[in-house]
């Protein structure tokens, strides 16, 4: 049976011989919901090059408490420590939806890094794009409302899915938006009586897209510029 196409658009945007020469030293991989790929100030073993479903990166604080600080799906890879040179990631990252990956050994990666410009060149690139993504999620958590920040998150959940209906506990939500849950049910409640989403056990299914983006605040659209900048589109 042929192997399926690339999904990864990180990958498919490189040039075809590029391309071509890295993908016999990726191995395809699933990812299951809740598997940890990376724990924080240990060796990052690999990068994963994310083809469906998507992987949350959180920061682990002293108090036990976590928080969301960006996601990954089709569009990026996680470890990307790796491009730096760094050894260990900061960063704890966990499939939060069913999907497979890319995944390229560490050693493997830099020696990519090192024999391909035009590799190193868009990893660079990525980089800036994580930075940009983890900078305005940020400012949007300390200066936005909750009903702003879920419909900005329904977003990138809903871009990196394959379809309306995301598989998420109200639960995880308050704890990746680092508020109470009742606060959450209120601002879901909020959408769903604007015909926007609909909230149903451990999932909300996206009824009216346009919605949510004049829902969210504009720290959603401020990062897809700067990815379509400095990625394509």
């Amino acid at each position: 049976m042929a192997e399926p196409l690339v999904q990864n658009r990180l990958l498919t945007a490189l040039p075809p011989d590029v391309l071509g020469r890295l993908l016999p030293r990726c191995r395809r991989v699933p990812l299951t919901v809740r598997d940890r790929i990376i724990t924080p100030n240990t060796e990052v073993d690999g990068a994963w090059f994310v083809e469906s479903g998507w992987v949350s990166l959180v920061m682990l604080l002293e108090e036990g408490e976590q928080a969301e600080v960006g996601i990954v799906g089709r569009e990026g890879m996680v470890g990307s420590s790796l491009v730096t040179g760094a050894d260990t990631a900061f960063v704890e990252a966990y499939a939060q939806a069913e999907g497979s990956a890319l995944r390229m050994e560490a050693a493997t990666f830099r020696r990519a890094m090192d024999e391909e410009p035009a590799f190193r060149a868009h990893m660079l690139r990525y980089l800036e794009v994580m930075i940009a993504h983890i900078t305005q999620t940020a400012a949007c958590n300390g200066r936005h409302g909750l009903e702003q920040r879920l419909a900005r998150w329904l977003l990138m959940a809903h871009d990196r899915s394959n379809g309306a209906e995301l598989r998420i506990t109200q639960e995880f939500l308050s704890m990746m938006l680092c508020v109470y849950r009742p606060s959450v049910s209120i601002a879901a409640r909020a959408l769903q009586q604007a015909g926007i989403i609909r909230i149903g056990r451990g999932r909300m299914i996206v009824l009216d897209r346009a919605g949510l983006e004049a829902s969210a605040c504009d720290c959603y659209e401020t990062v897809k510029r700067r990815t379509e900048r400095l990625l394509g589109g």
